[in-house]
């Protein structure tokens, strides 16, 4: 009889190891899979090199000193190197990774899908992906962006929001992949190191590349401020904006205004379907 229970009890123990087997190779081939669809996306989207742009750069970029370039006091400045009015230029900042992504050719990926709104990038994540959109929020969780069926999914714009990123609160979802695609990397906002090397997020479209720079990140509730899309009531914005600054994680320094459009990416928290991971951004 023991013996019997025994034979059982190992019988048991072996299916469930090769049933879990077969699920984590599932998936890493699902993984695989999403990758090379994606790496497609590049190619016919026309992705620029990022890491020649990246070596091109003469220093790490900083938030500060991508805003304002120090000035010489003019008593510092030799005589002969003085410039007279007509001869005194303006130098203008311009960001490598706008330009080069404004240059980006989406209408290969609309002949796939048309459904493509264009690109979000991160530069340095891992996160360049199409940006789709579709009547509801359930089709893209487990739909590429080529329309296949994959756990990989997309990156997707809420449905409610306007294609134009117009809307005061425009909301991004993406899943938390355990090899860090997709919106996997998000999570490694939670130090402020991390949003130093990397503070922007790039939308391109066929309208050209917005440049947001991020302000806060911490776990939300579903239900929580952060997903309200419109502010239809005087001081509603600033309460909402006041919220997203309060509960970051990360001391950014940045605080937007009422005027100001707000990009929310959404990633789960790997903790249930009660919170989600945000990174929250503000238009430039």
């Amino acid at each position: 009889m023991k013996k019997t229970i025994r034979k059982a009890a190992v019988c048991i123990c072996a299916c469930v190891f090769l049933g879990s087997s077969a699920m984590v190779g599932y998936q890493h081939y699902q993984y695989r899979l999403g990758e090379t669809i994606y790496n497609e996306a590049e190619a016919l989207a026309g992705v620029p090199d990022l890491d020649a742009i990246e070596a091109a750069q003469k220093a790490p970029a900083s938030v500060l000193t991508r805003i304002e370039e120090p000035q010489v006091p003019a008593a510092q400045i030799p005589a002969e190197q003085e410039e007279t009015p007509e001869e005194a230029t303006e130098t203008v900042w311009t960001d490598p990774y706008a330009d080069a992504l404004a240059a980006m050719d989406f209408a290969a990926l609309q002949e796939v899908n048309s459904e493509v709104l264009g690109w979000i990038l991160i530069s340095g994540t891992g996160i360049s992906y199409p940006l789709l959109q579709a009547e509801d929020n359930e089709k893209y969780l487990n739909t590429t962006w080529r329309g296949s069926r994959s756990s990989v999914g997309a990156i997707f714009m809420e449905c409610r929001n306007s294609a134009d990123l117009s809307d005061d609160n425009t909301i991004i979802y993406g899943h938390r992949l355990r090899n860090g695609a997709m919106f996997g990397s998000l999570k490694n906002y939670a130090n402020q190191s991390y949003w130093i090397q990397h503070p922007d997020i790039y939308i391109t479209d066929e309208e050209g590349c917005k440049t947001y720079t991020i302000f806060a990140a911490y776990e939300a509730g579903v239900s929580d401020e952060t997903f309200r899309l419109s502010f239809t009531k005087e001081g509603i914005k600033q309460e909402f904006l006041d919220f997203c600054t309060a509960q970051s994680v990360i001391e950014t320094g940045i605080e937007p205004t009422e005027n100001d459009r707000i990009l929310t990416l959404s990633t789960c928290t790997g903790r249930g379907y009660e919170t989600r991971w945000v990174v929250q951004a503000v238009l430039r």
